[in-house]
């Protein structure tokens, strides 16, 4: 039997990609302002809803392209207002997206990655192995399920909204799925459509060298650096990454990254590991470290996860740290742990898909499996 063919996802398409296909199904060029304007300016999902264009054509389009959106598996919503999406995606993975609310605006945590490619020890994503880099449809589609919980479409024009602002700092390494992240994040900042500003865009990495030029170059985002360690001993094993891009050639990434300046200072983020990392030697070279470079510092308590190997370190020994700094300097303020009862603090994002997936999987075992039997042998080609 003949099925109908696969329609094309315009979400996630770039501006050129989408006139492309406009200029395929024989329309004009400026329907492709039109589209754009109706899928990241009013949110628009359907077709009909697009009234400026003539009622024959949406039909047209609807026969041949969707706007599809990832699907929200769950939505939890912190005592901090902290809220938390567990987004499906068409193929059945799952990535986890959270806002991170201020006094009056807030920040998307937005993922790049189903899992995660690195092995940081302090963080639970680091656990999950990675499945996958996500689409720049899955990458853009996280924040439009954010704006539609919320309820901010069209975009406002007085720039009044609560989020406000986006971070790359969910599941993933945003520069090892550099070409997906970049895409999304053009879309985005796109004036004509969502028109989030570069300046409210930051992305964190655990130092991928060679991508940092071409990320700022390119993009021009604010810059975040998952530094954790002032010594490449203690980086090896906290950032194994550092093992192939040790702590010199990443502050000279640093030193180097285009339009960091002092308006624009790059942030070290820094966990505050109890008799690891919190030492006022370690807060010390950490000054040395940064010398010459506009950077501020973001230190993060650490939020515990089951079976986590470390503790969060004291209030005492993070005042002292926290003070060397400042004489230092340097900005360096304690972030707020955020939505740690949902298990969506930072180096927390994995436990809800993995437990979800745990459920369903007991579920359907129990399902074909009366209680107290024994499940069916198999044979070698896993038949029963």
């Amino acid at each position: 039997m003949e099925t109908a063919a696969e329609k094309t996802n315009l979400v996630g398409l770039s501006r050129e990609e989408l006139a492309a296909a406009v200029a395929a199904v024989g329309e004009k060029p400026f329907r492709t302002k039109q589209l754009w304007h109706w899928i990241y300016h009013q949110g628009a999902t359907d077709f009909a809803q697009m009234t400026t264009l003539a009622k024959p054509l949406r039909e047209k389009l609807a026969e041949i392209f969707e706007v599809r959106k990832p699907v929200v598996s769950r939505e939890q919503t912190s005592s901090d207002r902290t809220r938390k999406w567990l987004i499906k995606f068409a193929d059945g993975n799952e990535a986890e997206t959270v806002y991170i609310p201020e006094d009056d605006r807030g920040a998307i945590c937005i993922s790049s990655q189903v899992g995660c490619t690195l092995t940081c020890t302090f963080c639970h994503t680091g656990t999950q192995k990675l499945v996958r880099n996500l689409t720049s449809a899955e990458i853009v589609g996280q924040f439009m399920v954010a704006r539609d919980s919320y309820g901010e479409w069209p975009t406002p024009m007085d720039g009044g909204r609560m989020i406000s602002n986006i971070v790359m700092m969910g599941m993933g390494e945003p520069l090892f799925n550099y070409d997906n992240v970049s895409k999304a994040l053009k879309i985005i900042m796109d004036g004509e459509g969502i028109a989030l500003s570069k300046r409210r865009i930051t992305l964190s990495t655990s130092g991928v060298v060679p991508m940092m030029e071409k990320c700022g170059a390119d993009l021009g985002v604010n810059l975040a650096v998952s530094l954790h360690a002032v010594t490449d001993e203690l980086r090896d094993v906290l950032v194994p990454i550092n093992k192939k891009y040790p702590l010199k050639e990443l502050i000279r990434a640093c030193r180097e990254y285009p339009g960091a300046n002092n308006a624009r200072r790059i942030t070290f983020e820094y966990v505050m590991l109890k008799g690891v990392n919190d030492s006022e030697a370690d807060a010390r070279e950490l000054l040395r470290l940064a010398k010459g470079i506009p950077v501020k510092f973001n230190l993060i308590p650490f939020n515990a996860w089951p079976g986590a190997p470390y503790e969060c370190s004291t209030p005492e020994a993070m005042d002292k740290f926290v003070n060397i700094l400042n004489d230092g300097g340097f900005s360096s303020p304690i972030r707020q742990p955020r939505g740690r009862d949902i298990m969506a603090a930072c180096g927390q994002l994995k436990s809800a898909s993995e437990r979800e997936r745990l459920k369903r999987m007991t579920a359907r075992v129990e399902a074909l499996v009366p209680e107290g039997a024994e499940p069916a042998p198999r044979d070698a080609a896993g038949n029963a």
